[in-house]
């Protein structure tokens, strides 16, 4: 976890930028000694934001399963496929 106070941010914001990019962690900014903001690059935001969009699809997926929803086994999903396989190559 990297931290910086919001005088370095305001001072040299490049520096700050830079160690966003080279780690891709976020960067915790703190104002009078307290948390305040965090700062990340567009590519790390980016990379957490589609892990929980795939988090959010898993549970959802768990939550119809549990609901009783059909759910397909690598069997039937083998099956479904060839079929749908077989119909567009006839």
């Amino acid at each position: 976890m990297v931290i910086k106070s919001s005088t370095a941010l305001r001072n040299d914001y490049g520096a700050i930028s830079s160690l966003a990019h080279e780690t891709r962690e976020p960067v915790y900014i703190t104002k009078n000694g307290e948390g305040d903001l965090v700062v990340m690059s567009i590519e790390a935001f980016e990379d957490m934001r589609r892990q929980l969009d795939q988090r959010a699809q898993v549970l959802e997926a768990e939550a119809q399963r549990l609901g009783g929803e059909a759910d397909y086994g690598v069997e039937d999903v083998r099956a479904l496929l060839k079929a749908r396989y077989d119909r567009a190559c006839a």
